[in-house]
Parts: structure tokens; C-alpha cells; sequence
């Protein structure tokens, strides 16, 4: 088998077939477009969204790429480390959870920006993207779960290599120039778990897109890396804590990981949404509630058990809040149940001091098992994200949530991204960014 670069860079320039697994992760990838896109919108007004449009708008350089929530275009780095951090800001886009990571936000902005600056078209961005992702969630299953555990956050790292890929696709760049567009990625890619419950975290997704953008634009004018950038002694790989498993890249253009991608429909951190659909079926009432004892794969706990939140951001990484706003019977899709004032909630706090949560390494990464006692008695209760959902039910999912950030926006938005048998609307899709 060839090198990761190797194997990436001609990947990068694969034609998108139309066999029906490719067609179905095609699908898959305009859905995760089109919730890309509402969360983005939705989050424009966000401070941290705010400060980074703010900080970009200065930059000079050539107008060319659009910004959301701007009527002013800027230079293609700078929308893609804007829309990264804005699609981002409200955690409320797509996981990948053998990938550990949200592919989208990284790989879309890079892949828009230079659509745009280039005058392709939105079903060019579209499998550009596609193949974006899919090479992220490669990169991120050869990372594996030692990369994550001790610290790195595989949106930034792996998802800097998939916009990479799908940036170079879109230049034109040679698979020569995309090998050293991949080499000096692996140089630039960077970003830390420490930083989540804070701005640092979006910003992770922004610096992804963006550095894809930049390292395909020096490897076209001339760039030379070292292609051992990822696997070398020294490499990415090694020196991050990179398990190497190969086997990530078996089957890639013709076996498809973005299919098991799990969209969120809960405004919170993904590690919580198995928790909320086991919960909220049990309807408990907040003054029986004696204790509830949840169990977890143990690497959910660095990750979404913060025991005191004091900011609506932190809430979406407490399994103990985020149950206490179930059981209380606050909507978990809204982003209004994320504020500092409900993180600060002292009936909210009481509830959230009786959830006990421990790791137990007999349940998957996508699994929770529940114990409730109650002044009526014990209940139990478990559930999987990794079960099927058929694509027309994530579609109508993903379109309610959509309307539930946007309004009737969302509608419109549905149909550039469906576009009239010809796919993508790019002008109308960035149009209706721009007016965020």
C-alpha cells in the first residue's frame, strides 16, 4: 500500500463516480452542507464569530471569498478561518466518532473559499468537500484514540489534512504539488482539547480550513516540503502521539466513512446526545429524582463531564447540567437552553449534583446505559448514536433543524443547496451566507 501521503494525494484528484454507495455519500455530504450552512448562519451573531470576522475584515487582500454574516468578501484564507470558527461556534455540526471529530467545519470553509475565488461550481465544491471529509475521517481513524487522549483535537489535526485535499482538488494542483501541500499541512496542523468550553475550540475549526487553504496555494507556487511529513521519524504522526493504523486508508474512493457520520440534532457536545435521547423518553419528574447514575465510555470524561459549568458554553460539556435541563424539561435542540443564566440556575445546579457519572470501557463510544432512582422506583434505560438512520429521515431531521435556527431562510437555503437538477447554487448559497 502506499504512504498516507501518497495515498491521500491521489486521492485528492479521484473522479467522484456515480456508483450508488459514492451517489448515497454525496447525499450525505449536501446534507452535511446544508447543516453546515444553518449553523453557520445561526452562529454569526456569537462573540467569538464576531471577533473573528472583525479581526479578518481588516485584513487586506483580494476580495474574493465570501464571509458569513458579511457583505464584504476577503482574501480565501481569511473566509476560510472565519467560517470555520462561525460554523463552529454554537457546537451544533456534524461528529464523525471513529474519527473523533467534526469534519465539516473544517473542510467546507476551505473548500467554498477557493470554489469562489475560482469560479467553479457548487457541485465542483460539493465533491471537493466530499472527498475533503472522507480523507479527514481517514487521517483521523490513522490517528486514533491515543492522539485524542493525550490532548489533540482531531478537528484541527486531521481536519487541517481534508481541507488540504479538498483545496488542493480544487486549484488543480498536481498530485506532486498536493503531496507537498500535505507535507507542509503537517507542519502547520495544530489545536488542543484544553481549549474546549471556550472560543479557542471554534477556533480550532477556522485554523483547520484555513491552513488548508494556504499550503495548496504555496505548494501551487512553488513549495516544497518534506514528504515524510506525516509518517517520518520526526513526522506528524510520531511526534503527536499517532497510532499509524493503516488499515484507515483501505477501501479509500470506494468504501465511504462519511456515511457514518452522526448529524446533531441537540445543541450541546455530541458526547451528551446518547444520555438525552435515553432520557427523555422517561419523562422523570425533577422533585422525585433521588439519583441518576450514568455510565459512559471512559473517553467521554475529559471531554463532557465538567461538574461545575458557569457559562452556557461549559453547560454543553456537562453530562450532569445537560441531564438537568432533560429532566427539567427544557428543549436540548434550542440554542436559548444554553446560556450563562440557566448554567447559573440554582434548581438546575440541585438536579445536576444528583447525576453520578463513571466510565465504563464495556459500552462504545456511542453508547450510555442509564440507572434512575426515584422516589417511585428504579428505572433503566440505555441507547446507541451509532444506530441507522435511514437517509429520508435525516434529511427531514436535518431541514426541521434547519428551520428551527433559520425561519423560513431555511427553506431557501434547502433549495440552492438542492439546487434545480443541476446541484449546488453556489452564488445563491453564498448569497444567503452573506445575509446572516
Amino acid at each position: 500500500m502506499p504512504d498516507v501521503i501518497d495515498a491521500l494525494a491521489n486521492f485528492a484528484h479521484t473522479p467522484v463516480s456515480e456508483d450508488p454507495k459514492t451517489t448515497q455519500a454525496l447525499e450525505m455530504m449536501r446534507l452535511s452542507l446544508l447543516d453546515w450552512a444553518s449553523v453557520g448562519i445561526a452562529g454569526a451573531g456569537e462573540p467569538v464569530a464576531e471577533i473573528t470576522r472583525e479581526l479578518g475584515l481588516a485584513d487586506g487582500g483580494a476580495p474574493v471569498a465570501t464571509v458569513i454574516g458579511a457583505a464584504t468578501r476577503v482574501p480565501m484564507p481569511v473566509a476560510a478561518l472565519i467560517n470555520g470558527a462561525t460554523s463552529h461556534a454554537l457546537d451544533y455540526d456534524d461528529t464523525h466518532f471513529a474519527h473523533i471529530g467534526h469534519p465539516s467545519v473544517a473542510v467546507i470553509p476551505a473548500a467554498l473559499a477557493v470554489a469562489e475565488a475560482h469560479g467553479l461550481s457548487g457541485e465542483e465544491m460539493l465533491q471537493a468537500a466530499l472527498v475533503g471529509v472522507e480523507a479527514s475521517i481517514r487521517v483521523g481513524i490513522w490517528l486514533g484514540r491515543a492522539h485524542y487522549q493525550t490532548g489533540f483535537h482531531q478537528t484541527a489535526t486531521a481536519g487541517a489534512f481534508g481541507a488540504t485535499v479538498a483545496a488542493a482538488r480544487l486549484m488543480g494542483l498536481t498530485a506532486a504539488q498536493t503531496a507537498h501541500a500535505l507535507g507542509l499541512c503537517s507542519t502547520r496542523a495544530a489545536g488542543l482539547k484544553s481549549q474546549f468550553g471556550t472560543m479557542g475550540k471554534p477556533y480550532h475549526a477556522g485554523m483547520a480550513a484555513q491552513t488548508g487553504v494556504e499550503v495548496a496555494r504555496a505548494a501551487k507556487a512553488g513549495f516544497i516540503s518534506s514528504l515524510q511529513g506525516l509518517e517520518g521519524d520526526q513526522g506528524f504522526g510520531p511526534t503527536h502521539a499517532g497510532e499509524g493504523n493503516l488499515l484507515a486508508f483501505e477501501g479509500l474512493g470506494t468504501m465511504w466513512q462519511i456515511l457514518s457520520i452522526s448529524h446533531k440534532f441537540h445543541a450541546c457536545c455530541h458526547g451528551t446526545h446518547a444520555m438525552i435521547e435515553a432520557l427523555s423518553p422517561l419523562m422523570l419528574v425533577p422533585e422525585k429524582l433521588l439519583q441518576l447514575h450514568l455510565e459512559t465510555h471512559p473517553r467521554w470524561l475529559s471531554v463532557c463531564n465538567k461538574s461545575a459549568p458557569k457559562s452556557g458554553l461549559e453547560v454543553k460539556f456537562s453530562y450532569a447540567h445537560v441531564a438537568a435541563l432533560v429532566i427539567a424539561g427544557q428543549d436540548t435542540a434550542a440554542l436559548e437552553s444554553f446560556t450563562d443564566e440557566i448554567a447559573n440556575t440554582p434548581a438546575l445546579i440541585t438536579l445536576a449534583q444528583k447525576v453520578e457519572v463513571v466510565g465504563n470501557d464495556a459500552l462504545s463510544e456511542t453508547e450510555v446505559r442509564l440507572v434512575i432512582d426515584t422516589t417511585d422506583g428504579r428505572k433503566q434505560a440505555q441507547f446507541d448514536l451509532a444506530a441507522p438512520i435511514e437517509i429520508d429521515t435525516r434529511r427531514r431531521k436535518l431541514r426541521a433543524k434547519s428551520r428551527a435556527l433559520l425561519g423560513v431562510q431555511a427553506d431557501r437555503l434547502w433549495a440552492a443547496i438542492e439546487g434545480r437538477g443541476d446541484g449546488v447554487e453556489l452564488s445563491s448559497l453564498t448569497r444567503l451566507l452573506r445575509l446572516a
